[in-house]
């Protein structure tokens, strides 16, 4: 979701896990699939971008375990306080966003913040920065802390001015490697809507001088996101609810195809949704249903989609934050039983996986006894 053209580190955050025996509780990924202590790992989570600034409500943290979510993707930065770059809800302040022109910088577009090197070295700085912070509860740095499932460089980046996708493939390579540098354990992405460098295969022609494989196949970059918003991103007109979910099944059909057989990448569905304000509960559930049924389809055949991430969650009493796309996990039993019914169906999957896992592995050692 596009509130602005923000441009700043993100987390994945694991609710659940920790360590097991013969493991350090960090997600990693072997070949299309993200794996935890050695087993497999599906995430069915939120987007909470609000997260850094109003802290988490200890009464939401229950229903999100209740519905069995896991991972949380929010802003690696406040966007609160006098000198924030979202001073209120969908307000920003337009001097900290043009960071560099205090500096005697000529900054010309926000696409600069891709090639200008004192904006570059900004952002590189609150890397580290952030990376090498220390939990002051736990007393870990945030690059050794396997709660963190992942970094992405950038909540959806584009740059117009250089449809060619080659400015966005130079900087996501250089930020790849500098974040590689400090931490080498946690997995990034780049953060990418999945448009390809080919606007026929966008929606309504959308091109933004990004390129769904090309940025992907950066060194550094450990798996692949696609976001989907059918009611926003349809040509005008195409607003009815089934051409949406059948533009929306051949988007993420595309994309799972591409992991697998371009990429050899997990893939994450990392923000989804559908305004309440336009298509109401029933066609939000529709979409919802549409987006976990592709993710189950390809986890339960072992392809590359691991998990998907919607937009988004909200406690009670938020109501500033509302943009039609919110989720209040108890106002909507019918959307609280969809999200809950992905957790409990990818939760036996993981579980199937990592049983036939140990079986084949004893098969494995009797097979090998029996021949000595």
């Amino acid at each position: 979701m596009r509130l602005h053209e923000a441009l700043a580190l993100l987390l994945l955050l694991c609710i659940h896990g920790g360590a097991e025996a013969g493991g350090d509780g960090f997600v990693r990924v072997q070949g299309t699939h993200f794996v935890l202590n050695g087993n497999p790992f599906f995430a069915n989570g939120f987007n909470a971008y609000w997260l850094m600034t109003l802290g988490a409500d200890p009464s939401q943290r229950s229903k999100a375990a209740g519905a069995g979510l896991s991972v949380a993707r929010t802003w690696a930065f406040s966007d609160g306080g006098s000198n924030a770059l979202q001073y209120s809800p969908g307000r920003y302040n337009e001097n900290t966003f043009q960071w560099a022109r205090e500096q005697g910088q000529n900054i010309g577009s926000d696409d600069e913040f891709f090639t200008n090197p004192v904006v570059k070295g900004f952002y590189k700085n609150h890397i580290k920065t952030v990376l090498t912070r220390v939990n002051t509860i736990t007393g870990v740095a945030y690059k050794d802390d396997p709660t963190i499932m992942a970094w992405e460089l950038m909540n959806e980046p584009r740059c117009q001015s250089d449809l060619s996708g080659r400015t966005i493939q130079s900087w996501i390579t250089e930020m790849a490697a500098h974040v590689k540098s400090i931490d080498a354990r946690h997995l990034l992405e780049a953060g990418l809507e999945g448009f390809y460098g080919a606007a026929a295969k966008n929606p309504s022609g959308y091109q933004v001088g990004t390129d769904f494989i090309a940025d992907n196949q950066a060194p550094g970059i450990d798996f692949a996101t696609v976001h989907a918003y059918p009611d926003q991103w349809l040509a005008p007109g195409v607003d009815d609810g089934a051409s949406q979910l059948r533009f929306l099944g051949r988007w993420l059909d595309a994309h799972v195809a591409d992991a697998r057989a371009k990429l050899g990448k997990p893939l994450v569905v990392a923000e989804f949704g559908a305004s309440r304000r336009s298509g109401g509960e029933e066609q939000r559930d529709a979409v919802f249903g549409e987006v976990y049924a592709k993710v189950y389809e390809s986890a339960r055949a072992r392809g590359p989609a691991a998990g998907a991430l919607f937009w988004q969650l909200l406690a009670e009493g938020m109501d500033s934050y509302g943009d039609g796309y919110e989720v209040v996990l108890g106002q909507a039993p019918g959307t609280d039983g969809v999200i809950a019914t992905q957790s409990r169906r990818l939760q036996g999957l993981a579980r199937a996986f990592k049983q036939a896992r140990r079986r084949n592995g004893k098969a494995g050692k009797g097979a090998k006894g029996g021949s000595n």
